[in-house]
């Protein structure tokens, strides 16, 4: 008997860019998973049409519909938890999540931030990488937890910040040179039981990290 795929669940607001090369890596089998769920909490995102033309179930849930927070992410574990997902992959989801949320899905959830955490948390890194001189920007991938962007770190990468670069070249190089490199390789390593969250700390590969691993660790077919 083959073993069972992960089992994913992803969560968008936006255009779905890395939701598509989630999708892509599951589709060739460099992730060992399959996305079960997609979840927008906008019905105009553009990965909607993504997740459809992939085959891939939606579910739309808006946050205006609900009375607090709490509701809302309420109503998202129940939908999620009827997929039983594995592995819940924050992709652009422009929600702040309640502890509610994190402790149903404790130690599964990933997100990605375009920053070098702990460096920028929260939004408008690009700009804020300019207005302080930055030398260096990148993204990071790491585990939720209830700190805003604190959970323990898993994958980095970066690169020189130019001369001329504006925010929005810092965005379109952030996401191209690394996100869609380094988010669907930490999938990939937690789908096959490579990474899991232990404590306060990153488990990848039998090996408790100090600190998240650079793009020197991207497998072959994610580099």
């Amino acid at each position: 008997m083959p073993e069972a795929k992960a089992r994913i669940a992803v969560l968008i607001s936006g255009e779905g860019r890395n939701l598509q090369a989630l999708i892509d890596a599951c589709a060739d089998g460099r992730i060992k998973g399959e996305i079960v769920v997609v979840l927008s909490n906008r019905a105009e995102a553009g990965g909607i049409a993504r997740a459809q033309r992939a085959g891939i179930a939606v579910e739309v849930l808006s946050h205006r519909d609900y009375a607090s927070r709490e509701d809302f992410d309420a109503a998202m574990v129940a939908r999620l938890a009827a997929r039983r997902p594995d592995i819940v992959v924050l992709a652009g989801f422009m929600r702040i999540l309640t502890p509610l949320f994190i402790a149903a899905f404790a130690g599964r959830v990933l997100n990605i931030h375009p920053s070098l955490l702990p460096r920028h948390p929260g939004l408008r890194t690009h700009e804020a990488v300019l207005a302080h001189g930055d030398a260096a920007h990148g993204a990071t991938v790491h585990f939720v937890t209830e700190q805003l962007d604190g959970g323990a770190a898993i994958i980095q990468g970066q690169f020189m910040v130019r001369p001329h670069d504006t925010a929005q070249m810092l965005a379109a190089r952030v996401m191209s040179e690394i996100e869609l490199k380094i988010y669907p390789q930490a999938v990939a390593w937690m789908a096959r039981g490579e990474l899991a969250l232990n404590g306060d700390g990153v488990i990848l590969r039998g090996r408790r990290l100090a600190g998240p691993v650079g793009l020197e660790a991207l497998e072959e077919g994610f580099r």
